[in-house]
This record gives structure tokens, sequence and C-alpha cells, in this order.
């Protein structure tokens, strides 16, 4: 295999991570805590799972990016 095909390997393997991960993140009320309809505030600090979900959907995000941009590259 040549570098090409395994960058793009990489990059389908770390979308589909991404693309979980974004997936597995808790949805809120959305639209109805901002016209009234949620009896909490609006913000809510994300602990425990829900903060490395967070940071992990980031970190393969930016790994992403730079494997497009290297692929372009190359």
């Amino acid at each position: 295999m040549n570098t090409k095909t395994l960058l793009t390997i990489a990059e389908i393997v770390v979308a589909i991570c991404a693309i979980a991960l974004i997936l597995l993140q808790q949805r809120g009320t959305a639209l109805g805590s901002a016209f009234g309809g949620g009896e909490g505030t609006s913000y809510a600090t994300r602990r425990g799972i829900q903060k490395y979900l967070l940071w992990g959907t980031i970190v393969f995000l930016a790994l992403f990016i730079a494997l497009a941009l290297l692929n372009v590259a190359i």
C-alpha cells in the first residue's frame, strides 16, 4: 500500500470515530428551553463522561482536518 491509500483509510476511520462521538453526546431540550419551555437554566456544566466525549470529539475532528490537509498536500 502506498502513503495516499493509508492516509485515506486513516481519514475514514477517524471520521467514523468522530461521527460516533458526536452521536453519543447527550442532547438537551434544544429550542424548547430557548423559548421558556425548560425549567432549568439554559447553561449546564459538562461533567464526567460528557466532558470526555466533548474533548474526544474535538481531538478527533482536529485529527480529521490534519489528515485531510495532509492527504491534499501529498
